[in-house]
């Protein structure tokens, strides 16, 4: 039987205290029953475990950094501002290093309990191994599944201001399940608002046997009862003049249509803000009325029309052509154009943990929001990344500044860009990866790993060619010798070496230190691990569950060798084949190709429609593209290829154009 009460159960002292969050009183809303018939009823979500601190006996911590592979600069009017985060990796554990109470609203889009074809979507490695019959978010069925999002929500919810909101995104397969847990979650009087979303052809087919299956659920919860970061909505509804004055409006001095409300709920700062806006009116008796105005337009009056929880004016994205990136289960900027209206202010921080087509960051940032998105597919984050290069440069140059944005990798690491770092980032970045927490001022050593041993490690230079010589082990094993803490101490004294690569005399140097166990009571055994090998991800994928498959953590991938030729077909009309680009890791294939026609030599901004390229009949990838320039002359063209390991290389070169 799982306690009761998370905080009388034992708690995992190498983490945080923040990563540890309590769950709501239920009882004082319903009594849960023990049993309903013989099914029996939990008090706690599902999969949570009061001994290990929340979802973690499912799927255990793993302590790594994320490796900013680019930055984007939007806006040179923000120049040395905090930029968003674009993050690809796993969102559990991309979540976990996040700090708490950092978020202001999240609106997530999961993946739906439906079937795995429907949900693998851009078709690269990590995400189909989520969705595999051997690793299976739904492993164990609807069961399997909640707890596989009850873990996420679970650390929403740490994330979450005391005023902030979550958005959860859902069909018919499990909202009523998904709502059953998040009440438990973030409690059942913090729920708001199940919103039902009817989004018009889509799913409208007549069946035989019921009514179509037209809608989608988004569960609106807060962190408080009664949110005060909320504003209301409203929607235009044309009218005549006629039916103004039958609907009780009125013209002011200014001739302006207008009728007023009861104040209602608002706060006191909404009033100031209304009044601020000359929507207050204040009565002979002092009471304050809320104006609401009608615009005129042709003839008409449009009238502000209060958004209920039924949302049947937003159509779906697959019917706007403009906002098409090629992702079919993505949402329209409407529908996230209103839910971050409704429950953000300009400057908060919007989170989306599956980013998708990144309609998300692209609203948040329109909307003058902060925001952070991830995902687990490596395509994913590259067609976002374009996407929100493309929503700023069609911006006008009135609007307010962009922040840049980085692109950062969480656990599949870009090994070709660590080798430009300095010495001493790299050496902090691979220290971080092997969950060294104690950085060395000691001469010769780089840090001490563990706790209680605190054995020294030294790390390598960061070029990939480069080796270690027996003059490093030497050296390395002077230094820890020479610690004050072994002085006087009798037995091994050991060390670890992180490295790309050991010379064959290193391997005997270290060979050598070790034949003196038994010969001298004071010698230093050195251990020789190479990045990127089994050895080096041990402490990371020895953590894998039944749930968790950490197999894929903690690798560190090449870029394809992209190649690109190109052939006039008519007057400013070019064919582009990027078909002899070579993939270098093992097994891979490409996923995406994307193309800038017009590159600027610096940030690659690939042309709308060259985000995502679908696959042809069979699963092959589109390797090719047909362009024509505005006009002759010399461009230069970049093209961007994406492996399913998360390779990703580029290619950039000028054609001359007739």
């Amino acid at each position: 039987m799982i306690a009761d009460d998370p905080a009388a159960a034992p708690q995992d002292e190498s983490l945080p205290e923040t990563d540890t969050i309590a769950l709501p009183e239920q009882e004082r809303v319903y009594r849960a029953p023990a049993r309903f018939g013989h099914v029996p009823v939990a008090a706690t979500p599902l999969g949570w475990d009061a001994r290990n601190p929340g979802f973690r006996s499912h799927y255990p911590t793993v302590r790594l950094p994320t490796q900013v592979v680019e930055r984007v600069a939007l806006d040179d009017r923000t120049e040395g501002e905090e930029p968003n985060r674009l993050i690809w990796g796993d969102n559990l554990h991309v979540m976990r290093t996040l700090p708490s109470e950092s978020v202001d609203l999240i609106y997530i889009d999961p993946p739906f309990f439906s079937n795995r074809a429907y949900n693998v979507i851009w078709g690269d490695e990590h995400e189909e191994r989520s969705f595999s019959d051997k690793a299976s978010i739904w492993d164990g069925g609807l069961d399997g599944y909640l707890i596989w999002l009850n873990a996420r929500l679970y650390e929403m919810k740490r994330l979450l201001k005391p005023t902030g909101s979550i958005y959860v995104h859902c069909d018919w397969h499990a909202s009523h399940y998904i709502k059953v847990e998040m009440d438990k979650i973030f409690g059942y009087e913090n729920f708001q608002n199940e919103i039902v979303w009817h989004y018009g052809g889509r799913g409208a087919k007549a069946v035989a046997r019921r009514f179509p299956r037209n809608h989608d659920v988004a569960l609106f919860y807060s962190m408080v009862p009664r949110t005060s970061n909320f504003q209301r909505q409203y929607v235009d509804r044309l009218v005549t003049p006629a039916d103004a004055r039958r609907k009780g409006f009125r013209k002011d001095a200014n001739g302006r249509w207008f009728k007023t409300a009861p104040r209602g709920d608002y706060t006191d700062d909404s009033i100031q803000r209304l009044d601020e806006e000359g929507r207050i009116h204040r009565t002979r008796t002092g009471s304050i009325r809320i104006k609401y105005f009608l615009r005129e337009t042709d003839g008409m009056v449009a009238e502000d029309v209060l958004v209920g929880d039924t949302w049947a004016d937003i159509p779906d994205a697959m019917h706007i052509g403009n906002e098409r990136v090629g992702y079919p289960t993505q949402k329209p900027e409407a529908l996230l154009e209103r839910i971050i209206s409704a429950s953000s202010n300009e400057g908060d921080v919007v989170l989306d943990a599956f980013a998708g087509g990144g309609t998300t960051a692209v609203v948040a940032q329109r909307l003058g929001r902060r925001w952070i998105a991830m995902d687990q597919s490596r395509v994913a984050v590259a067609v976002t990344a374009e996407r929100l290069k493309n929503a700023a440069v069609e911006r006008g140059i009135e609007d307010a500044p962009l922040p840049d944005f980085t692109v950062e990798h969480w656990g599949v690491y870009e090994a070709e860009r660590l080798t430009s770092l300095p010495d001493e980032q790299f050496r902090a970045f691979v220290l971080d990866c092997y969950d060294v927490r104690e950085p060395s001022d000691d001469d010769g050593i780089h840090g001490y790993r563990g706790t209680s041993a605190r054995v020294p490690v030294w790390v390598g230079p960061p070029g990939l060619t480069s080796t270690v010589t027996a003059g490093d082990v030497n050296s390395f094993a002077q230094a820890i010798a020479s610690l004050d803490r072994y002085s006087g101490e009798e037995g091994l004294r050991d060390g670890i070496m992180l490295a790309w690569g050991f010379r064959p005399d290193a391997r005997r140097a270290a060979d050598e230190l070790r034949e003196r166990e038994g010969v001298s009571l004071a010698f230093v055994r050195l251990e020789q691990v190479t990045i990127d090998s089994p050895a080096f991800r041990q402490h990371v994928t020895g953590q894998s569950t039944e749930r968790g498959d950490y197999s894929g953590f903690l690798t560190f991938v090449q870029p394809p060798l992209v190649e690109v030729a190109h052939r006039r077909v008519q007057p400013l009309h070019y064919e582009f084949d990027a078909g002899d680009t070579q993939v270098q890791n093992a097994d891979a294939k490409v996923v995406n190709v994307q193309w800038d026609f017009d590159y600027d030599g610096e940030t690659f901004r690939a042309a709308r429609g060259e985000w995502f390229h679908r696959k042809r009949k069979g699963g092959t990838s589109v390797l090719d593209a047909q362009h024509t320039f505005p006009y002759a002359g010399v461009f230069r063209v970049a093209c961007r290829v994406q492996d399913d390991r998360g390779g990703e290389g580029e290619w950039s070169g000028e054609v001359k154009v007739d």
